[in-house]
């Protein structure tokens, strides 16, 4: 008899195991189903797609009526021009938990986003590199951001001693980045670096040589922009 108890027992609490196993489940299945709606309730509405520093921009409406195996959506006029394989998107939709799909008539994904920041997607198409796609007011912001870059800047030690001037400008040197001139006189260390070109990334302006090293600046809440990461003696950019 006390073996049979034992048994009732154990397969009493076999099966509450696999009752709690599968309530987690189903939990876990409602959440990620509320991801994904979620996602498509918030999406619709005016984007910007474009190269990683708007080079290339275009500017795609996605709606919320049903379009075949997606949703609708409009692409402007100029974006077949702009970024030429937008010419196959018809259509956009989620897929999975998180992934934002532009997709082709039969349903097949043209690009497929995904957020790294709030309000910022990220797209990668093999051969060509990296697309963002991003809220279109948010975009129009950060290009303002971009043109207050532009013009004559100088570098200080964390004491306020100047030790070079540079110009950022607006002419392209090559996809998503522009050209960057040093003036006479810089000290050694960022002679020897010698950036050539510059964009501003994520809220960060970064500063590129010849050789492909990188220098990375961020605003601090001083309204300078402050090398990253930081060292004991910080350098600093400042506009002029």
């Amino acid at each position: 008899m006390t073996a049979l108890r034992v048994v009732a027992f154990a397969v009493a609490a076999f099966l509450a195991a696999i009752g709690a196993v599968a309530t987690h489940l189903a939990a876990i299945g409602i959440a990620h189903a509320q991801d994904a709606t979620t996602l498509k309730k918030s999406m619709p509405g005016q984007w910007e797609l474009s190269t990683t520093e708007r080079s290339k921009t275009c500017v795609v409406t996605l709606k919320a009526d049903a379009a075949g195996q997606g949703f609708k959506l409009e692409l402007e006029p100029a974006c077949k021009t702009a970024l030429p394989f937008t010419k196959d998107i018809v259509a956009w939709n989620v897929r999975g938990l998180d992934i934002v799909r532009l997709q082709d008539a039969t349903g097949e994904s043209v690009i497929d986003f995904t957020e790294v920041e709030a309000g910022i997607f990220e797209g990668l198409r093999q051969g060509e590199g990296v697309y963002i796609l991003q809220d279109l007011a948010a975009a129009r912001s950060m290009a303002k951001s971009m043109d207050q870059m532009i013009g004559d800047w100088s570098m200080v030690r964390g004491n306020g001693q100047p030790i070079c001037g540079l110009t950022l400008t607006n002419t392209e040197a090559s996809p998503d980045n522009f050209q960057v001139f040093l003036k006479p006189k810089c000290d050694a260390a960022i002679a020897q670096f010698n950036p050539t070109q510059w964009r501003l990334e994520r809220g960060q302006i970064i500063l590129m040589s010849k050789s492909g090293d990188v220098w990375q600046f961020e605003a601090d809440d001083n309204a300078q922009w402050r090398r990253v990461p930081d060292t004991a003696d910080p350098l600093i950019m400042l506009r002029q």
